[in-house]
């Protein structure tokens, strides 16, 4: 997609940048001109990957699923830049088979980060961008949050909630000129499929019903380089063999 250049002067940050749809997405974000904060838990791996995408990728080290870390981040990443344009949620978790045999504790993680997480980092950039009158927020969604995936019910319930949360704040911050999107992939190659049912995962690697981390950060610059007056709310990208 030559959507190139056209985030030139932005700034943006993305959660979950050190891997997987997280670091395809801050990629092209630089790529179409964007200064991007890299956030995620791993400085390792964040530092290795801001070295390779270029001084304007600049790392955040921020555990998101610790209640102060966490609550720190947007004055870290405000530190780091003068200012925010775009915000991309992305950071995730995933479990799948059945409830009877989820962990309790896993449950708690999955639902923290996918659901109070989000939430929490959208609530705390929005007296930012409602100061500036403009700005783009996305979240990482899922088509699990559109269609009841019953080989998951405690990730695809924490993409219901999400689905909705993303849909209902954009209705109430219209009128301060932001943004609120979301992307809703289906089946992507990252370590999030690792935890995937083995059966599940070996049908669709024989299936090629898996799409790149690339797929999901095209539809991503489509959704952020369309004028002002457009909003494009949801992007379902599913592999085409993909059956649900």
């Amino acid at each position: 997609m030559a959507l190139s250049g056209n985030l030139e002067g932005k700034t943006a940050a993305v959660t979950g940048a050190a891997s997987g749809i997280g670091r395809a997405c801050a990629e092209s974000m630089l790529n179409a001109g964007a200064t991007v904060v890299l956030v995620d838990r791993d400085k390792t791996a964040l530092d290795q990957v801001c070295g390779e995408l270029g001084e304007r990728a600049i790392p955040l080290v921020v555990e998101l699923l610790d209640s102060d870390s966490c609550a720190g981040m947007v004055a870290q990443i405000l530190d780091k830049v003068d200012h925010l344009d775009i915000f991309h949620a992305n950071a995730g978790a995933y479990v799948g088979g059945d409830l009877i045999d989820a962990d309790t504790a896993t449950i708690d993680r999955v639902i923290n980060l996918n659901v109070s997480v989000a939430m929490k980092n959208v609530h705390d950039i929005l007296p930012h961008m409602i100061e500036r009158g403009t700005g783009d927020i996305l979240v990482t969604c899922s088509v699990a949050g559109h269609y009841p995936t019953w080989w998951e019910p405690v990730y695809a319930s924490s993409k219901y909630a999400i689905n909705c949360f993303v849909q209902t704040t954009r209705r109430q911050v219209i009128k301060h000129g932001i943004r609120v999107a979301q992307v809703s992939p289906g089946p992507v190659s990252s370590a999030l499929l690792n935890d995937w049912p083995e059966e599940n995962l070996r049908k669709a690697k024989e299936t090629g019903s898996i799409i790149d981390p690339q797929e999901v950060a095209d539809a991503v610059l489509f959704i952020l380089t369309r004028p002002r007056n457009v909003t494009i709310r949801d992007v379902i990208v599913l592999p085409t063999n993909f059956d649900i």
